[in-house]
């Protein structure tokens, strides 16, 4: 590294670029420190490519506030039938799985669905913290 090396007017290694280095590689790293996992829960059903957008969006938002978005519906569907009951179950299983390790469920949108309304009913029984935005992200008091 160039100037690391310097010596000051004592003839000491000049520590100064040192300490910058290494002032600036801790906030990298504190940057980089752990995000926390948070479930979106937001309508499929209906207007399904109107509400995968939306997914994504949600997610976006998740990710700018510093969380890591966990969204069941936009990966399921990709291999699973939601129209097929017993793969829609099996979807709604798994997400299940992935919420138990989030440490909060946003709830997005205007519209409850019946599988949000039971992600949110779950979310509560298990005393997982809820959060509720409208389809504006703008955070709502519940």
């Amino acid at each position: 590294m160039v100037g690391v090396n310097r010596r000051n007017s004592e003839g000491y290694p000049d520590s100064t670029p040192y300490e910058a280095l290494s002032h600036i590689e801790q906030e990298v790293k504190a940057a980089r420190a752990y995000r926390p996992l948070v479930y979106v829960c937001s309508p499929f059903s209906g207007d399904v490519s109107g509400n995968i957008a939306n997914a994504r969006r949600y997610s976006r938002f998740a990710v700018e506030q510093g969380y890591i978005p966990i969204a069941p519906h936009l990966l399921f569907p990709q291999f699973l039938d939601d129209t097929n009951i017993t793969e829609r179950e099996l979807g709604l299983y798994f997400g299940n799985v992935l919420m138990s390790h989030c440490s909060e469920v946003w709830v997005f949108g205007d519209v409850v669905s019946a599988g949000m309304d039971a992600e949110i009913r779950r979310a509560k029984r298990k005393n997982y913290k809820l959060r509720y935005f409208g389809s504006d992200l703008k955070e709502m008091v519940r």
